[in-house]
């Protein structure tokens, strides 16, 4: 009789403990997904920073001068991509397909230099070709 009374309140604690504490620290995989823009792309910020694992100073010192500020985020995010995250490639594609068709529309004059940049920024050697642009 005693157990029947007291199971519901066993279970209201439970899940407000669950909503209160969240993970300590983000998938960066899922940070950077969910800071793309509807437009396809990002924007240059310290959320970004951070996904990529850098601070908002190394990512901003490091934009080649010519460029604006989302086509290099952008750029960053997809080398971010292919250069760490290959073994879950079907779940970013489509959005690096969005995301290259985008900064393609806006006609950067200097994509390649923004790759090679983003490239040594983080460490990898992805090829302009492989992120579709």
């Amino acid at each position: 009789m005693g157990m029947g009374g007291s199971a519901p309140k066993s279970i209201s604690p439970v899940v407000t403990h669950e909503a209160a504490s969240p993970p300590p620290r983000k998938d960066p995989l899922l940070q950077l997904v969910s800071l793309q823009k509807a437009s396809g792309c990002w924007r240059l910020d310290a959320d970004l920073a951070a996904a990529l694992g850098k601070t908002s100073e190394e990512v901003e010192k490091a934009k080649p001068a010519s460029v604006n500020s989302e086509v290099w985020a952008s750029i960053l995010a997809l080398i971010w991509l292919h250069g760490f995250k290959m073994d879950a490639k079907e779940e970013w594609e489509l959005l690096t397909l969005k995301a290259a068709s985008w900064i393609k529309a806006q006609n950067a004059p200097c994509v390649s230099e923004c790759v090679e940049a983003g490239n040594t920024l983080l460490g990898c050697s992805v090829k302009k070709e492989d992120l579709g642009l």
